[in-house]
């Protein structure tokens, strides 16, 4: 009976080790930062959050914005002559003169290298007319992104008590601002020349964003600080294809805070291909067509960071926008949907879509087919 309970007691403290350690598995995260987030860059999924839907100012991490729709709806060869609001604009600046001519893209290139609130204003002027139009787009493309709690009064971030955003809403921002290859190019450059008409020599910019240097894979985003808003930053990281997005808004150390997040997300997920593009799902039944089946392929492919544990949890619905299913139909017209759901939460759903074309069965077709049918069942 005696060596039964030291068996028992031996067991019962090795699975409390097991647990001890699966929980230390999952560090702790702590920031200075008043808010901040951890994101996916690819499927915006949340991995770590610390007051993400907070209203707080932003500084000139508002500019992630500005560029985003500068590289929207601009032609980055169109020229732009500054205006005297523009030159006159305080705080950062990349000393631009009244009437002036600059292409759109060394004014974004001022924009994120030098964070110029000259050129922020230069840009707003050039695509809406004004700062006062432009900040309304901007408002109107954080909405279409999802960014319901931002709320945008000029396009470079000196304070204003109506324009805030959250830690969620300007990592989505970003998330969308880094799906554009010549942003990346952007904050990847580390120095470039534009042209300073009337002196002898050019503007020589240097990217001011010391993470690029600072942090294994660092490949963004923006600084921002006032007075009201403390030190902020928009980081990213890309390794092994894998990009994060972190915001830290009122930050003790922008620096320290944003390797500690990335460091998390790294360490403690990974990437998973939960679906491939043209994979196959399964095959439906067609009425009235040259073929009597179709094969149902996923648009898209769809990747998502997951912790170990979730890897088995992974839940897939699929829905079918019309049943019968009738000829014709195109190849990849979509037929339907499938919802990627991980413990009651839906992840994603990528479109599905037909893997070939399929004509109506024509008359003659039709004829022959129910004169075989009679014969067989004539003999």
């Amino acid at each position: 009976m005696f060596k039964k309970i030291i068996v028992f007691l031996f067991i019962l403290i090795f699975i409390i080790n097991i647990s001890v350690c699966s929980v230390q598995a999952q560090p702790k995260v702590e920031v200075t930062s008043q808010s901040a987030i951890l994101m996916d860059q690819s499927s915006t999924r949340v991995l770590f959050a610390k007051n993400e839907h907070e209203r707080l100012p932003m500084a000139s991490t508002t500019k992630v914005m500005t560029a985003l729709l500068a590289l929207e709806m601009g032609d980055l060869n169109s020229r732009v002559v500054v205006s005297k609001r523009a030159a006159e604009t305080e705080g950062s600046s990349i000393w631009l003169e009244e009437k002036e001519v600059k292409t759109l893209e060394e004014l974004v290139y001022g924009l994120m290298l030098r964070s110029g609130n000259d050129a922020a204003v230069a840009i707003a002027e050039h695509l809406a007319g004004s700062v006062e139009d432009f900040s309304v787009l901007m408002t109107q493309r954080a909405r279409q992104i999802g960014a319901f709690n931002t709320q945008f009064k000029n396009p470079h971030g000196l304070h204003d008590e109506e324009h805030f955003t959250t830690a969620y809403d300007l990592g989505l921002i970003t998330c969308e601002a880094l799906k554009i290859p010549k942003f990346k190019e952007i904050l990847a450059t580390k120095e470039k020349r534009i042209t300073w008409p009337g002196h002898e020599w050019d503007r020589f910019l240097r990217n001011q964003n010391k993470f690029l240097e600072l942090y294994p894979g660092g490949d963004g985003v923006k600084t921002g600080w006032t007075t009201p808003s403390g030190p902020c930053y928009v980081g990213s990281a890309t390794r092994d294809q894998w990009q994060l997005v972190t915001v830290v808004l009122n930050s003790n150390n922008i620096w320290d805070d944003t390797v500690l997040l990335l460091d998390y997300g790294f360490e403690n997920w990974s990437p998973n291909e939960l679906l491939t593009s043209k994979q196959f799902i399964k095959t439906l039944e067609v009425e009235g067509g040259s073929r009597d089946k179709v094969r149902l392929l996923t648009a898209e492919s769809f990747t998502i960071p997951l912790r170990g544990e979730e890897e088995g949890q992974v839940e897939y619905q699929v829905l079918i926008d019309k049943s019968p299913i009738r000829a014709p139909l195109a190849e990849n017209q979509v037929l339907g949907e499938i919802t990627i759901v991980l413990g009651g939460e839906e992840l994603s759903s990528i479109d599905l879509v037909a893997g070939e074309s399929i004509s109506r069965k024509s008359l003659l077709t039709t004829f022959l087919n129910s004169l075989k049918n009679w014969l067989i069942y004539a003999i």
